[in-house]
């Protein structure tokens, strides 16, 4: 079995500052609730790979691992994989970005597998990212909307 998760989210905001604010890898711990660091371990053109380290859980345990991401701007996609995939077999991430009206539609896609001897199965952990996706997604939106209406308040000439 495997689990497999769809999830987006329209933020009103120019496809611009989406990409660059959810693609700007250093400042994912000011934008998502649930990292608490970034560390980009070598950048080799479109492709980054760097380790991410989460907030202590409930049991007070720190989850880290390695990712890979590949960036494809004009496309609009992202493409990401886990380096050290930890409980998983293997987990496999696609962004897509989109303009629709009204802003901008942000689309997460997974695809993964529990191995056998995780502490859970693939049904409970597509469940808690489906969860956890709606939550991170909605910060991220009203992170980015708050940027754009800073900018353009900022753009507009004092009388």
């Amino acid at each position: 079995m495997s689990g497999h998760t769809e999830n987006e989210i329209v933020i009103a905001a120019p496809m611009d500052l989406v990409w660059e604010m959810t693609n700007d890898l250093e400042n994912w711990p000011q934008l998502f609730s649930e990292y608490a660091a970034v560390d980009v371990l070598e950048r080799d053109g479109e492709r980054t790979t760097f380790r991410l380290t989460m907030h202590p859980d409930e049991n007070g345990k720190v989850w880290s691992w390695v990712s890979e991401r590949t960036t494809d701007r004009q496309g609009r996609t992202v493409r990401a994989r886990r380096v050290e995939p930890g409980p998983f077999q293997h987990m496999d991430i696609r962004w897509q970005y989109s303009e629709v009206p009204g802003g901008t539609r942000m689309h997460w896609q997974q695809d993964f597998a529990m191995r056998p001897d995780a502490p859970v199965d693939d049904a409970w952990m597509t469940d808690n990212i489906n969860r956890n996706s709606k939550v991170q997604m909605e910060l991220i939106r009203d992170r980015i909307e708050q940027r754009d209406r800073e900018r353009r308040s900022a753009a507009v000439p004092a009388n």
